[in-house]
């Protein structure tokens, strides 16, 4: 169940990030609430993670999947560079981040 809380932290921290690209382009009262409401669930479920999770694992793996969740809405939706390289990179943190949790 740990696990289940920190891939969904990690989702919010995702929703987060986009967020405040939106509340960038778009200043308003709503996104600003959406904003806080998704960094707070973000915070709650991966405190919970790291009831069972050690700290530096869930730590990890919820930036990784914050960053790299970042990354790939920026790609997607944003038209940021999809080159090689950054793909490459993107990978080797869902690695690492994957890497953790079987290693945990």
């Amino acid at each position: 169940m740990s696990w289940i809380s920190l891939i969904v932290a990690g989702c919010f921290e995702m929703g987060g990030v986009a967020l405040m690209n939106r509340a960038q382009r778009s200043p308003g009262w709503f996104n600003y609430v959406l904003l806080a409401a998704c960094f707070a669930c973000s915070f709650v479920l991966l405190w919970v993670a790291m009831n069972s999770i050690p700290m530096g694992t869930a730590y990890a793996v919820w930036t990784g999947i914050g960053a790299a969740g970042g990354t790939l809405i920026g790609m997607l939706r944003y038209g940021e560079s999809k080159s090689g390289k950054r793909v490459f990179f993107l990978v080797m943190v869902l690695g690492a981040a994957i890497g953790l949790k079987l290693v945990s």
